[in-house]
């Protein structure tokens, strides 16, 4: 039987950033098609191709994403953490749940399919390409480090980009040209005034204004100013745009960008249940079946330098898997 800490170890040592999971995408394949699997290969994008193993089907999917946030960050196995770039994020999910789906298998349960994708990380072309094919399961178990416990919901996400015009001049002379920043500066601090949805599982909308763009020059008044925001959703877009929109006013220029809405989702008895900030691909997964997110980690971890995952939890999570499908399949 194979050792999850040595195939979580084995994918880790494959650089799959984004756009570059080529390498580890073969590497699964060629794990399943050892074991039995039939393998199908859909390509999204010319190198980069989601993996779709089966055997019987008509049950349930384990499915997570083989691609990561940059920059690659070689696996290492240090005081019972497994460390590396997808420790948690999610290589690691994608071992046990090939580990989890091979021992059904062996004990003759065959009403398993798994699937991998890439892209999630940025735009998910994976997720919303595999949604394309003709799966047949009932249910959807989706990885991502929920901390071994079965997530009660997750959050929406909305992308936003705030945008100023002005009028740039020589900075000696500013007062012939119209910033685009002061008017932005002004107008980010009153975010904090608006009164935004609330769900009594998922909580409070929130934001973050991640990215600020102006100017060319500091010896030029800035003719553009952006903002870039991403808005955690709690429940319906509507309330959230019209709040911005009027927080906006004539002068600024709103561009929406992405929207993945927010979901609550199926558990079980037995196990701990706890609703998560973050999105997932499960929005765009949504004719694989029935959803559940569960997986060893956390995403406190994920995306720093020391993303890790404990050995003891990765193995755990194994059995868990198992249990999760054997108890939707009864």
């Amino acid at each position: 039987m194979t050792d999850v800490v040595a195939l979580a170890t084995e994918l880790l040592s494959i650089d799959s950033t984004t756009g570059r999971e080529k390498d580890v995408v073969d590497a699964v394949a060629r794990w399943l098609v050892a074991h039995g699997w039939n393998v199908s290969l859909q390509e999204v994008e010319p190198g980069r191709s989601n993996v779709w193993g089966t055997r019987r089907g008509g049950g349930v999917t384990l499915s997570t994403h083989l691609d990561t946030v940059p920059p690659f960050l070689e696996p290492r196995l240090e005081g019972g953490r497994l460390y590396g770039r997808g420790a948690c994020d999610a290589k690691g999910i994608a071992a046990a749940m090939m580990v989890a789906a091979q021992r059904l298998v062996d004990s003759g349960e065959d009403r398993i399919d798994l699937l991998f994708v890439v892209g999630e990380e940025k735009g998910s072309p994976g997720a919303r390409a595999a949604n394309r094919l003709n799966p047949t399961s009932r249910f959807l178990v989706n990885g991502e480090p929920t901390e071994s416990k079965l997530a009660s919901g997750c959050k929406g996400a909305q992308r936003v980009i705030v945008r100023v015009r002005g009028r740039e001049a020589h900075s000696a002379y500013a007062h012939l040209g119209r910033s685009a920043l002061d008017p932005l500066l002004d107008l980010l601090p009153k975010l904090r005034t608006l009164s935004l949805p609330i769900d009594p599982i998922l909580g409070a909308t929130t934001y973050n204004i991640g990215v600020l763009r102006a100017g060319s020059e500091a010896n030029i008044v800035p003719g553009l100013a952006e903002a870039e925001i991403m808005i955690r959703l709690v429940g319906d877009i509507a309330p959230v745009k019209a709040a911005f929109t009027a927080w906006a006013g004539d002068q600024v220029e709103l561009i929406w960008g992405s929207h993945i809405p927010a979901q609550h989702f199926q558990v079980l008895n037995g196990f701990e249940v706890e609703p998560v900030a973050y999105t997932s691909d499960i929005p765009l997964l949504d004719r694989w079946g029935t959803p559940l997110l569960f997986g060893p980690g956390s995403i406190h971890v994920a995306h720093t330098p020391l993303e890790y995952i404990d050995v003891g939890e990765l193995e755990a999570s194994v059995d868990a898997y198992e249990r999760i499908v054997r108890t939707l399949l009864a």
